[in-house]
C-alpha cells in the first residue's frame, strides 16, 4: 500500500530543521540527512532521538534498526529533538579514532544512502592517537583525571537532611525549605559540622554554577584558572621580549594574597600506628630529625561533602644528611625505581613528613612544644620546600583552562603538642603560594613567621633580568574590626600562604604492607643495615623456602619490595607477581610465585650468602681444643695492644 511522504521537524542545540521522510522508512535510514543539517564534526554514534527536550525517552539512533517511523505513531509535523557530543578537537579540526584490526570505526559507514552495521562493537573506544608535537587546542577536552576525581564529578553532592518536626508542615512525601537538601559547599553545614575549608569539588560546584548554566545553553568555559604572577611570553603588541620591553599586556597584574577557602585534600589517614612508630624510632636512637616520603593512594572522604583523603601506606626515607636542628636531602638517584615499585603495588607518591622534635629532658619522654597559635605552625622555609614539591605533582582536571589546577601532594609534620607529647599536622601550601615560589617573588625569612618578598634588583644593585616583581598586597583585620589591605613589601605572614588539613588513623586497621620488621633503608649512621642476611631472616631461608599464609605475609613489607627490587634478580612480570601478592596476600599466587625461576634464584643466594656468619670462638673452648690455639690467639692480643686508635 503507497504511503503518504510526512514532515518531521528536528531541534538540536543548534536550530531547528525540517525533513520530508517516508513513514516506511527505518530511523537509522535518515542518518545522512541529520547529519546534512548539523555542523561539522558530529560524532554519529552519539546521536540520540527524543521526544520532549529535557527528560524524556532518550535512543540512540543506531539503536532503532528495524523500527519504522509509523511504528513509534509519528504523524505530520510531530517534532524530535537531538542530543550528540563532538570528535575531540585538535588544532582546530576533528578527529576521529584510529581505525585498528581489533578496533574498527564505530561510525555507520554508509553505502548508496544506506547504513552499514560496524562488525563488532567494543564498550571502551581508544583515545586518538596524536602527535607529540601537536598542539591542543583545548587541553580539558583530552586530559585525563584520576579515576576518583571522574567518580566525585558524577556524585551530586548534596546534603540529605532529614524532616523538621517542627518547621515542616507536608506529609511525609514533600520537602520544603527546611529539610530540602543542601548544597555541598552549604555556609551553614560547614560552620555546623566545624569543616574549616570547602573540598576541591564542593569548591568547583560553587564556582561552575556561576559560569556555566545549562538553561542558557551557552558554551563551555572551564571555571578554574591557575594564577599566573609570570610575564608572559610572545607578546601580541609586537615589542621586544621582556626584559629589553614590557607592557600592561603581558606584565602581571598585582597580587592580593587572602586565604585560600578550600583545600585538594581534606584529610590524611595512617593505615596503621607502626608507620609513624618506625618512623619516629630514627629521632629516639639518635636524637636528629629525619625526612620521609608518604606512598598510598587517594579516597574518597565521607566526613566532608565531596571529600578526598590520602590514605598512607608507607613511608620512604631517601638519602639524607640529619642533624639536631634539621635535615639536608642528598641526591635520590633510585627514585624512579622505588616509584615503580610504588605502582607495582597500586600505590602512588602522596606527599612529605619530618620531624621538628627536641627532647624536653624530663626523663619522660615529653618534648617541647615549638609550633603553636604564638609561634607558628609552619615556617616560611617549610612553606617554600612544599611549594616546590607541590609544583613538581600538578593535579590533572578537565576544569581547568590549562588541564591541571593545584597539587594533591601533602605535607606532615611530627613535632611537640602544647601536653608535651609528639603530634601530627598536616598542610598543604595554597595555589598563589606555589606560583609566587615559581615565579621567584618570595624567599624565606630567618623569622619562621613571616615571608619576604624579593627585591627587583640583584644583589649587585643592578636590574634583575631573571623576574619581576608586581605589587603585593594582603587584606587582615585591624585593631577597629575592619578588613584593611596592607602592602606585603618587605615582608608578610605566613598564615596566608597554606591551608590545614586533619588527619587520624582508621578504626580498623586494613594496612596492605602488615609486616614490617625489614630494615628501613638508609639508616646506616644508627647501626641499621638492609643486608642479605636481613632478608634470609625475612623470608625464612633456613628451610630453603618459604610457603603458606605465613610465608605471604612475610614479603607484605614496602622496604623488602624496595630492597628485593635493588638486587636485579627478579625479571618485570615475576616482580609484578611479587608487588601483588604483597599488596593482595593471596597465598594461591603466592605459591605461583614459589615456582618462578627468578625467586629460585633469589633463595639460591640466599641461602649462599645470606646466613648469619658463624660466632667467634669462646677462650674457653679453644682451650678445650688444645693450647696452642690459645698461644696464637694471646700472641695476636699483644700485638694488638700496642696499637692506638686514637
Amino acid at each position: 500500500m503507497f504511503s503518504k511522504p510526512i514532515l518531521l521537524r528536528f531541534e538540536s542545540r543548534d536550530g531547528q530543521f525540517r525533513l520530508t521522510v517516508d513513514p516506511t522508512d527505518e530511523f537509522p535510514a535518515l542518518l545522512p540527512q541529520i547529519l546534512d543539517n548539523l555542523p561539522n564534526g558530529v560524532d554519529s554514534r552519539t546521536l540520540t532521538l527524543s521526544n520532549k527536550p529535557y527528560a524524556g525517552e532518550d535512543r540512540l539512533l543506531s539503536s532503532l534498526k528495524g523500527v519504522a517511523i509509523e511504528r513509534v505513531g509519528l504523524k505530520h509535523g510531530d517534532k524530535l529533538y537531538i542530543k550528540y557530543k563532538e570528535l575531540p578537537q585538535v588544532n582546530g579540526h576533528s578527529v576521529a579514532p584510529v581505525a585498528t584490526p581489533l578496533q574498527p570505526h564505530n561510525f555507520s559507514n554508509r553505502l548508496n544512502g544506506l547504513p552499514i552495521a560496524p562488525a563488532e562493537v567494543l564498550p571502551i573506544t581508544p583515545l586518538p592517537q596524536l602527535h607529540s608535537t601537536a598542539t591542543i587546542k583545548n587541553p580539558w577536552q583530552v586530559v585525563r583525571q584520576s579515576p576518583l576525581d571522574d567518580r566525585l564529578d558524577s556524585q551530586d553532592g548534596k546534603i540529605a537532611r532529614a524532616r523538621d518536626l517542627k518547621m515542616c508542615k507536608h506529609g511525609s512525601k514533600g520537602m520544603c525549605d527546611y529539610c530540602m537538601p543542601l548544597e555541598p559547599f552549604s555556609p551553614k553545614y560547614l560552620e555546623q559540622k566545624k569543616i574549616k575549608h570547602l573540598s576541591f569539588h564542593s569548591h568547583l560546584r560553587k564556582i561552575n554554577s556561576a559560569t556555566n548554566k545549562p538553561e542558557l545553553k551557552s558554551s563551555y568555559m572551564p571555571p578554574l584558572s591557575e594564577p599566573y604572577y609570570r610575564v608572559k611570553r610572545d607578546c601580541p603588541s609586537g615589542h621586544p621580549q621582556w626584559p629589553e620591553g614590557i607592557c600592561t599586556k603581558c606584565q602581571p597584574s598585582a597580587i592580593t594574597l587572602q586565604p585560600q577557602p578550600y583545600r585538594m585534600v581534606d584529610h590524611v589517614e595512617f593505615a596503621s600506628p607502626g608507620i609513624i612508630d618506625s618512623f619516629l624510632n630514627f629521632w629516639r636512637k639518635c636524637g636528629a630529625q629525619r625526612v620521609g616520603y608518604l606512598y598510598g593512594h587517594y579516597e574518597e572522604y565521607l566526613e566532608v561533602p565531596l571529600g578526598i583523603k590520602a590514605v598512607v601506606e608507607a613511608i620512604y626515607e631517601p638519602p639524607q644528611i640529619d642533624e639536631i636542628d634539621g635535615c639536608t636531602l642528598s641526591v635520590w638517584e633510585g627514585e624512579k625505581e622505588i616509584d615503580g615499585v610504588a605502582n607495582l603495588c597500586g600505590l602512588q607518591k602522596l606527599g612529605v613528613i619530618f620531624t621538628d622534635l627536641i627532647d624536653a629532658g624530663a626523663g619522660d619522654g615529653t618534648v617541647v612544644c615549638k609550633r603553636h597559635a604564638d609561634s607558628y605552625y609552619l615556617s616560611s622555609l617549610e612553606v617554600t620546600f612544599s611549594a616546590r614539591l607541590q609544583a613538581q605533582f600538578p593535579k590533572a582536571t578537565k576544569w581547568s583552562d590549562t588541564g591541571r589546577f593545584g597539587s594533591d601532594f601533602v605535607t606532615c609534620v611530627v613535632s611537640g603538642d602544647e601536653d608535651g607529647g609528639i603530634a601530627i599536622s598536616c598542610f598543604q601550601v595554597s595555589n598563589s603560594a606555589v606560583e609566587m615560589v615559581r615565579a621567584d617573588l618570595i624567599e624565606p625569612s630567618a623569622d619562621p613567621t613571616v615571608m619576604l618578598v624579593r627585591n627587583a634588583d640583584e644583589e649587585d644593585g643592578s636590574e634583575s633580568r631573571t623576574r619581576y616583581i608586581p605589587e603585593v598586597f594582603y587584606r587582615r583585620i585591624n585593631e577597629y574590626g575592619a578588613s584593611v589591605q596592607e602592602n606585603a613589601k618587605p615582608s608578610f605572614p605566613v598564615e596566608y600562604l597554606f591551608v590545614t588539613l586533619t588527619h587520624g588513623f582508621p578504626k580498623d586497621t586494613t594496612a596492605i604492607f602488615n609486616a614490617s620488621e625489614f630494615p628501613i633503608e638508609n639508616r646506616e649512621i644508627i647501626g641499621e643495615a638492609q643486608e642479605l642476611r636481613s632478608v634470609a631472616k625475612k623470608l625464612g631461608v633456613s628451610s630453603g623456602k618459604i610457603g603458606g599464609e605465613k610465608g605471604v605475609r612475610s614479603v607484605a613489607d614496602f622496604h623488602l619490595l624496595c630492597f628485593i627490587h635493588g638486587m636485579g634478580i627478579l625479571g618485570k612480570e615475576e616482580e609484578s607477581l611479587l608487588c601483588h601478592v604483597a599488596r593482595t596476600h593471596d597465598i594461591a599466587e603466592g605459591f605461583q610465585l614459589l615456582n618462578t625461576s627468578g625467586w629460585a634464584t633469589l633463595l639460591a643466594i640466599l641461602q649462599e650468602s645470606g646466613e648469619r656468619p658463624p660466632k667467634r670462638p669462646s677462650p674457653a673452648s679453644l682451650a678445650e681444643e688444645g693450647r696452642g690455639y690459645l698461644e696464637d690467639s694471646e700472641q695476636l692480643a699483644k700485638r694488638f695492644k700496642a696499637t692506638s686508635l686514637r
